[in-house]
């Protein structure tokens, strides 16, 4: 199953960006309708969250890996988008958090790509993510190092 979700997303990006001037934009909205497509449609939020989101988080970053594009940026703008995903179906941002920073960390390490650009990315966007969302910023870093050093 979380291989297929992976797949899933990491084909979505790659569709989503295609033809967009806005890369990130289109990052960030389908790591988000992903999230929020598979959450409501498990019907419970609670423990599958971490999984879910770190399987959606790794194929987005698989996926916009094949279309180019900075992968600080990028890895911000998935963690932006599964963090608001997990926080409009009412779930844990700081579960969500851990596994965006997890799911984007094995993404990059699965392409070859610089596994220390992509932690510094979603941390950043991690605590952004969870400001905007009315979360604790102390936690979510707290949250986010704790994924990137795992």
């Amino acid at each position: 199953m979380l291989a297929k979700i992976i797949s899933e997303a990491s084909n979505a990006v790659v569709a989503a960006v295609n033809g967009v001037d806005d890369i990130l934009g289109a990052v960030t909205g389908t790591a988000k309708n992903q999230v929020v497509n598979l959450l409501q449609g498990v019907g419970e939020v609670g423990s599958t969250t971490v999984e879910t989101v770190a399987s959606v988080a790794s194929g987005v970053v698989q996926g916009a890996g094949n279309v180019g594009g900075s992968l600080v940026e990028t890895a911000s703008n998935t963690l932006s988008g599964v963090v608001g995903g997990v926080s409009q179906v009412g779930g844990d941002v700081i579960e969500a958090v851990k596994g965006g920073v997890s799911g984007v960390v094995s993404g990059v390490a699965e392409t070859g790509g610089d596994i220390g650009q992509a932690a510094v990315g979603a941390v950043q966007g991690a605590v952004k993510a969870a400001g905007e969302v009315g979360a604790d910023t102390g936690e979510a870093t707290k949250a986010a190092v704790g994924s990137a050093l795992d």
